[in-house]
């Protein structure tokens, strides 16, 4: 028996010095390589759910809480249904709130008087994000940063920042209110109203639109903070001064996100033209010198983790040309960032706009082969459709499940 034992423990010493040389784990079973894996396909797919004005949900402002959850519960669904993972959700529309929130009023949207919670209550971003993450999609977190009040956002109450702050607040064109960009006031405002999101609610994803200074002739209501600047030794041009405040404030709350939660996606979507002439065959809106938004700049610093341009414009439409404006776009992402241009299926009218849609998401994938995404405006061309789009995603390019690319 000694001499058996003894045995027993030679061929030990030996099997553990051949893994010593070997270098190699005692295991019966080896792990599979990299190259033995089957390959994850991934693509960002999403849709915008606008809140502002009842564009997608609710339906109309003062819906029972039953009634407001049982739409959410439609659109998520349809969203899994296409092979979908992720939901771009208007929670700010007009300074107010779709969520419980000590900042800012609830919104007019939900139960059609600013400053008033749903009844029964709720709290609807958080049973938005429970509900999407039960069906493995994504929630990004959507925020008009200085939109004050809406004309269609009911009346002015005594809750809306325009009474509450309104040394903030500028009246602009069409009956909008605007907060004033060039503040500090505004910029600590607005930033403590996202970050207060990002902190409470398991978000993956914060979100802004095109709206910065708001859509019109350029001109804005701010001679009193301009003067004030001018008298201080201000340098800047008047053009250059509003972009730079704009400027600071996104590059601030990157900082900010990253620094709290550096797993959570910041995306912004600009007006899909920086500049006409950018490329040369380009005519439009110069959202640099209306919207004094420098969106160029920000995904040239990678001020963002993902960039949805509005490309809102036909193949073929050669001035504003969708894949001339998407190559563009791709040849100015010096930090590669994922981008995931924003397309106008609320357009798609007739079988040819159906081909359209595709032919746009092909594009994509072709531009963007590692890391390809569409984000679709909006919502509610999913729900109400009746040319057979949905039908032709899933049997087209949304044919099976996907994961989200991984962000840098």
């Amino acid at each position: 028996m000694k001499k058996l034992i003894a045995g027993l423990l030679f061929l030990i010493m030996l099997f553990a010095l051949s893994m010593c040389i070997t270098n190699k784990p005692a295991t019966l079973i080896e792990t599979p390589s990299k190259s033995n894996l089957p390959p994850i396909d991934r693509e960002f797919r999403a849709a915008w759910v606008a809140t502002v004005a009842n564009i997608d949900w609710p339906s109309a402002p003062g819906i029972s809480s039953r009634k407001q959850k049982e739409e959410a519960i439609a659109i998520l669904d349809s969203l899994y249904s296409l092979n979908m993972n992720a939901v771009v959700l208007q929670v700010r529309p007009q300074c107010d709130a779709l969520y419980e929130s000590a900042l800012e009023p609830w919104s007019y949207y939900l139960s059609g008087e600013q400053g008033k919670a749903p009844q029964p209550f709720y709290d609807p971003l958080k049973f938005w994000i429970e509900e999407a993450h039960k069906r493995g999609i994504e929630l990004h977190a959507w925020f008009n940063p200085y939109r004050a009040h809406h004309p269609k956002g009911g009346e002015i109450s005594s809750f809306s920042v325009v009474k509450t702050h309104p040394q903030l607040v500028r009246k602009v064109q069409g009956g909008y209110h605007w907060l004033d960009p060039s503040m500090k006031e505004t910029q600590d405002y607005s930033f403590d109203v996202v970050m207060d999101v990002l902190k409470r609610y398991d978000v993956d994803g914060i979100h802004f639109d095109d709206y910065f200074y708001p859509y019109g002739d350029g001109s804005f209501p701010d001679d009193s903070t301009w003067q004030a600047y001018q008298r201080n030794g201000g340098k800047l041009n008047r053009k250059d001064w509003r972009r730079n405040h704009v400027n600071q404030f996104i590059k601030r709350l990157y900082d900010a996100i990253k620094k709290e939660k550096n797993y959570v996606k910041f995306g912004i979507s600009p007006f899909g033209i920086w500049r006409p002439g950018n490329p040369a065959s380009i005519k439009g809106f110069d959202q640099y010198n209306m919207l004094y938004a420098d969106a160029k700049l920000w995904l040239n610093k990678g001020w963002i983790d993902y960039w949805t341009p509005q490309l809102y414009w036909p193949i073929n439409q050669m001035p504003q040309s969708f894949p001339v404006l998407l190559g563009w776009w791709v040849g100015e992402n010096k930090m590669k960032r994922n981008i995931w241009p924003g397309l106008y299926t609320g357009k798609v009218k007739n079988k040819q706009g159906i081909t359209e849609n595709l032919s746009q998401i092909m594009i994509t994938r072709g531009f963007l082969p590692g890391n390809p995404g569409q984000v679709h405006f909006s919502m509610k061309s999913f729900l109400r459709d009746t040319l057979g789009l949905n039908k032709a995603l899933k049997n087209g390019p949304y044919k099976n499940r996907v994961l989200v690319p991984i962000s840098p």
